[in-house]
């Protein structure tokens, strides 16, 4: 469910000495004064091996894995990234909620926007990070690396084609309740797929679409309402979304039909 290499250069010349200026202070014309000189800090390629710099994953927490640690979800990404998540609209909910505290402008595509209201007022407070828009009518949301967007199309079974697609830093999260015609395109299209507790037909078709061993499409029509199976057509992992109090409070308990 979502590493760089040290470069290497040649050895720099000595900066030259700056002038002095009355009092011993030391300046460099526009950029005021210079703070103390100290040597660099170098290390052999040998050496880099024992550096050690814990780095965790960037995105939304979207649960806990099997083992009891933390799933993450990057929905801010430099290239396009497109979601589907057959499930219910309180897990869709969620992911915005928490899309949303990590800076991102949520945009929410629906044809029920009175489902909406209470959690896009919540989690604005005051500020324009949650918007919701007809079906059809979502304008172009100008995402950069520094103002991401996520797109959540709620629009039924039948979703139509948008007007707004995933781009650099703008990720799109298709909501379907169930499968209907429209949705193998969208899987087999999709970056990841979601999928929440669906009959045993539905299963036996998202296990063919997703390549998914037998005893996972099994487990699809017994899934708990909290738990969603993230996967690819390399890879899954089976998530348990434990909302906190206040999301509780705000959306509900966990519930898989709306």
């Amino acid at each position: 469910m979502a590493t760089s290499t040290p470069s290497t250069s040649s050895p720099s010349t000595p900066a030259p000495t700056p002038p002095a200026v009355s009092g011993g202070r030391r300046t460099r014309p526009g950029f005021g004064l210079i703070g103390p000189r100290r040597g660099r800090q170098t290390l052999t390629a040998d050496q880099l091996d024992a550096l050690a710099l814990p780095v965790g994953d960037d995105g939304v927490i979207i649960g806990v894995d099997g083992e009891n640690q933390p799933a993450v979800l990057g929905f801010n990404r430099p290239e396009p990234f497109d979601v589907v998540l057959v499930g219910g609209l309180w897990t869709a909910q969620v992911l915005a909620f928490r899309a949303a505290a990590t800076g991102a402008r949520v945009a929410i595509e629906t044809g029920r926007p009175h489902l909406w209201a209470n959690l896009v007022q919540v989690a604005g407070g005051g500020q324009q990070c949650m918007t919701v828009f007809d079906v059809g009518r979502v304008p172009p949301q100008g995402p950069s690396v520094g103002s991401p967007v996520l797109v959540i199309r709620d629009c039924g079974m039948r979703p139509p084609r948008g007007r707004v697609s995933a781009l650099p830093w703008q990720s799109v999260l298709t909501l379907l309740p169930y499968l209907s015609p429209v949705a193998p395109r969208l899987l087999e299209h999709a970056g990841l797929v979601g999928i929440q507790r669906v009959s045993p037909d539905e299963a036996e078709e998202i296990g063919r679409i997703m390549a998914l061993p037998r005893p996972d499409v099994t487990a699809l029509s017994t899934l708990q309402d909290w738990v969603t199976l993230w996967c690819t057509r390399e890879a899954r992992q089976a998530v348990a979304l434990q909302p906190t109090d206040a999301e509780t409070g705000l959306l509900g308990s966990p519930r898989r039909v709306d």
